[in-house]
């Protein structure tokens, strides 16, 4: 099964420059997760609130950094997860244009 999560639009600190680091801004992150559905499924509302919920506290320098924990986050979480596609934006840290990182997980199970 494959479940994606599109547009998960939210506010957190998120940046190394100065101004990032004063107050929220828009983030952007869309996720595709392939997992193995034998033993039940994933409740896409948990992963959207751990998303949430983890990108807010932590207050990220690095967009990089923010998608490898959320990574281990979630594949802690879901040993079933199979495979991560996760993008993270910041549509309004250039006013010319998205900026976006993005990465493919794979399980180690």
């Amino acid at each position: 099964m494959i479940i994606h999560v599109e547009d998960l639009k939210f506010q957190c600190i998120i940046g190394i420059l100065d101004f990032e680091r004063l107050k929220p801004q828009d983030v952007i992150v869309n996720l595709t997760i392939d997992y193995n559905n034998e033993n039940g499924f994933i409740n896409y509302a948990d992963i959207v609130e751990i998303i949430k919920e983890n990108m807010i506290k932590s207050e990220f320098l690095l967009i990089e950094n923010a998608l490898d924990n959320l990574n281990l986050k979630l594949t802690k979480a879901y040993p079933s997860i199979k495979s991560l596609d996760l993008k993270i934006t910041k549509p309004s840290i250039l006013l010319d244009c998205k900026v976006s990182v993005s990465n493919r997980y794979n399980s180690q199970s």
